[in-house]
């Protein structure tokens, strides 16, 4: 097992004495800076903010937890909260935290990584005792986070994760249920697919291609480029694929949609189902997600099975866990949850056989 002591520059409290031995200037001075005192000058105001970052002091926002170390406060940061899917992982995260004794912070980066950096500075100024997050739609790496990995405030990301040896991770196999998503339609005579996927700098976007991709080769049907659009898959990328599709002619169309979410895919259906195109007849449909709109539109959208609740569960269990000395997050780096294929007449071609 490998053997990782925390030395005693990672257990050190940072202090105002600390940032002004640093800049040789007074404690009182840096106290006046970091409550932005007009009596400071703004240059100096910045030097001692620029200074307390990169040293990863914390605001002494609560006494009490200055001296047990602890707030049993955990930060939960969110691309955003209006999202079924979301709104179930969040269920379960409360239910684990409030049978642990911990309460959460919810915060939401509406897919904006600024926003998210800003929320992470404000969980660590907090003083949380550990951080779930699911990174936004362009954050594209983990530097915003080295406060939390400095100090060894252990962190879990969960969905949309990224990779880091201080911390550890909770996902489906989203390659394998591209993949299986994929074979589906294929099994029911697909040969023209088109992929609506999000940014590939995050691994949840970046597996599903990957599976659809693998799944097309093994059945040796190319790769279309122009079949592949990215975006945010928000309602309205779903109605602007719709759009995309009708301004080519019948004969060039996709005979089948599979969509990295089922937001998209449901926007899509609507707009084409409004222009008389029939479902799955002249173009079959697969979503990801099992959102509740899957099985309202119709026909009802194929899908997958995205547990949000357990994976809300297992990623607050996780941390926890660390956090009360039952596991390790540093020795255990991913853990992979069960999901599942649900197929529907959206994608059914032609009868299924058992």
């Amino acid at each position: 097992m490998e053997d990782r002591t925390i030395n005693m520059e990672e257990q050190k409290e940072i202090t105002i004495y600390d940032i002004a031995r640093h800049l040789n200037i007074s404690a009182a001075t840096v106290s006046r800076g970091l409550n932005n005192n007009p009596m400071i000058s703004k240059a100096t105001r910045k030097k001692i903010a620029d200074t307390a970052k990169s040293l990863g002091y914390q605001s002494n926002t609560f006494a009490s937890s200055l001296r047990s170390k602890q707030t049993h406060t955990i930060g939960v940061l969110v691309p955003r909260l209006n999202s079924y899917f979301m709104s179930s992982v969040l269920a379960g995260m409360e239910k684990v935290a409030n049978l642990g004794g911990y309460n959460l912070i919810i915060a939401q980066s509406l897919e904006n990584v600024e926003r998210e950096k800003t929320n992470a500075l404000t969980m660590f100024n907090k003083r949380v005792d550990g951080l779930l997050i699911s990174l936004s739609y362009d954050t594209q790496d983990l530097t915003h986070l080295e406060l939390f990995f400095k100090k060894r405030i252990p962190v879990v990301f969960f969905d949309r994760v990224g990779s880091h040896t201080e911390s550890t991770s909770v996902v489906i196999d989203n390659y394998s249920e591209a993949y299986n998503i994929t074979r589906h339609l294929i099994d029911q005579g697909c040969k023209k697919i088109m992929h609506l996927g999000g940014n590939t700098h995050l691994n949840v976007y970046k597996d599903r291609l990957a599976g659809f991709k693998q799944a097309l080769a093994d059945h040796n049907l190319p790769f279309v480029e122009e079949f592949h659009l990215i975006s945010n898959l928000s309602e309205d990328a779903g109605s602007n694929a719709a759009k995309f599709i009708l301004d080519l002619a019948p004969g060039d169309r996709p005979d089948s949609v599979f969509s990295a979410n089922d937001t998209a895919a449901v926007h899509c259906m609507i707009i084409l189902k409004n222009a008389n195109v029939a479902i799955p007849n002249d173009i079959a449909f697969a979503g990801f997600n099992n959102d509740p709109s899957s099985k309202i539109i119709e026909p009802n959208l194929t899908t997958v099975d995205y547990p949000g609740k357990t994976m809300g569960e297992a990623a607050a269990t996780t941390l926890i866990n660390h956090l009360k000395g039952i596991t390790n997050i540093y020795i255990t780096n991913l853990l992979t949850l069960k999901s599942g294929l649900i197929i529907r007449a959206s994608s059914l071609k032609k009868p299924l056989s058992f």
